[in-house]
């Protein structure tokens, strides 16, 4: 009867483990791709409660929000450049302004003569 015990603990220990092992390591954080556009007005108007600054509401958190998922959708840069340099790379032709937001428009095939 010993033995069969044995194995029974064993089996419940090792059952137990990988399940606390599970809780312990899961990453249960929210994504920003999780969060829909009803909840991102939801959330802007939580954050300029909670800065309660001058010059910080609603409308602004949320175009700040919208920013950073747009942010997130690129691809990542090749250099970081820090702020101070960018009139000095602006002086030598490199272009410092956002990248195109719109999808790029497809050509048109031609129209073939009927």
């Amino acid at each position: 009867m010993g033995a069969e015990f044995n194995w029974w603990l064993l089996i419940v220990g090792l059952v137990g483990g990988g399940a606390l092992t599970w809780l312990v390591l899961a990453d249960s954080t929210r994504r920003d791709h999780e969060i829909g556009d009803e909840e991102t007005s939801a959330e802007a108007a939580w954050i300029a409660r909670a800065l309660d600054a001058p010059g910080i509401d609603a409308d602004v958190a949320e175009d700040v929000l919208r920013a950073h998922r747009r942010y997130l959708g690129f691809p990542p840069p090749d250099v970081l450049v820090a702020p101070a340099e960018l009139a000095d790379l602006e002086a030598r032709g490199a272009s410092a302004e956002s990248p195109d937001l719109a999808a790029p428009e497809l050509p048109q095939p031609p129209e073939s003569p009927a």
